[in-house]
C-alpha cells in the first residue's frame, strides 16, 4: 500500500503516513461500537450469560459456567443476573445492528 499524498511505502496496518501524516484507507474505516444486550436467540433462561458472551467475544458455555460457579460461591451471582435481566435491552431475537460512530480524531 503507497501514500496518496507522498508516494511512500506503507504497512498494510499502518493507519497515517509516516512521512506526511496523511491517513490511509485503514483509518478511514468507521470504528463499531458493540453493544451489551441480550441474545433471545442463544438464550437458555434470559439470555444474560449470552448477551455477555457475545459482547466479550467469549464462549457462551464458559460465561455459563463461570457464572454458575460465582453464583454458587457468593449467592452474588443470583442477584447480579436477576439485575442484569432487568436492565440489559433485548436484541428481540435478531442479530443486533451495528452502531457506527467516527473515527476518533487524533489530538
Amino acid at each position: 500500500m503507497y501514500c496518496t499524498k507522498c508516494g511512500v511505502e506503507l504497512r498494510e496496518d499502518d493507519r497515517f503516513c509516516s512521512r506526511c501524516g496523511a491517513r490511509t484507507s485503514v483509518a478511514q474505516m468507521p470504528v463499531v461500537q458493540k453493544r451489551l444486550m441480550l441474545d433471545k436467540r442463544n438464550k437458555k433462561i434470559a439470555g444474560v450469560c449470552a448477551g455477555f458472551a457475545r459482547y466479550f467475544e467469549a464462549d457462551v458455555t464458559l460465561v455459563r459456567v463461570l457464572w454458575l460457579a460465582i453464583a454458587l460461591a457468593t449467592g452474588v451471582g443470583f442477584l447480579a443476573y436477576f439485575a442484569a435481566w432487568i436492565i440489559m435491552p433485548s436484541d428481540h431475537g435478531c442479530a443486533p445492528e451495528p452502531i457506527y460512530a467516527p473515527y476518533p480524531q487524533a489530538g
